[in-house]
């Protein structure tokens, strides 16, 4: 996965389409991240038992990594990741500027 956490991203996709955050936790196994305040859901909870009572709590849901785009540190853009190898060290780097990221 080309993500990690604490990366700042652009939602391209989806009903959060335009807004940015920084990615939160990062989910490789299933290509999905989350970010704070962004695909939020909302759960209604039933009550367990008289001393609990029944509530609606806001939920945020993993968004899948094809509907993100990583907003570069040096040209502040949405662009994708690419990698460049040099002396056995793999580094990511700006689609765009090819800068290091």
């Amino acid at each position: 996965m080309k993500l990690k956490k604490g990366d700042e991203i652009k939602v391209v996709r989806g009903k959060d389409k335009g807004k940015t955050g920084k990615i939160e936790k990062v989910f490789p196994r299933v290509d999905k991240v989350i970010i704070p305040n962004v695909n939020l859901y909302k759960r209604h909870l039933k009550a367990r038992s008289q001393s609990q009572p029944s509530e609606i709590i806001t939920l945020t849901k993993p968004l899948p990594v094809s509907n993100v785009k990583l907003i570069c540190p040096k040209c502040h853009l949405p662009t994708r990741v690419g990698y460049k190898i040099d002396d056995s060290k793999k580094t990511r780097i700006c689609k765009k500027c090819k800068q290091e990221i």
